[in-house]
């Protein structure tokens, strides 16, 4: 079994969360502030990766994947994103999908870390 925290299209009433298929949620969670948060490709998915300061922590989920929920999942994700360790809020780790920092910095995508997360971030676009 692995471990994945989710923090975006893939969440609960998110468009992807069906490519979790029957995966078990565990609960709700958050990384610890380490993180930062773009939109990718215009909003069409989040792009993750770690730094050293000014971090936020990002909210999500977590799910327990068998190996096949989990192959079927990183098939799915967009070009790019690949699967790291996350350090979530109470210490564990789980995998989650990053995105590589020079590709956000190449592309100048928005910093939505203010949001709060991804669902907030698409429900306040969605308002404007």
């Amino acid at each position: 079994m692995t471990y994945v925290f989710i923090c975006g299209s893939a969440l609960q009433g998110q468009p992807d969360h069906q490519n979790l298929q029957s995966a078990t949620f565990i609960r709700q969670t958050k990384t610890q502030p380490l993180y930062r948060l773009h939109a990718a490709q215009d909003g069409w998915h989040p792009a993750i990766y770690q730094v050293e300061t000014n971090g936020i922590s990002i909210p999500g989920e977590l799910y327990e994947l068998t190996p096949e929920q989990y192959d079927y999942l990183v098939s799915t994700e967009p070009p790019n994103m690949y699967p790291a360790e996350v350090l979530l809020e109470n210490g564990e780790t789980a995998t989650a999908m990053l995105y590589p920092y020079e590709l956000v910095k190449q592309h100048n995508w928005e910093d939505i870390s203010h949001y709060g997360g991804w669902v907030a971030y698409k429900q306040a676009v969605a308002t404007k």
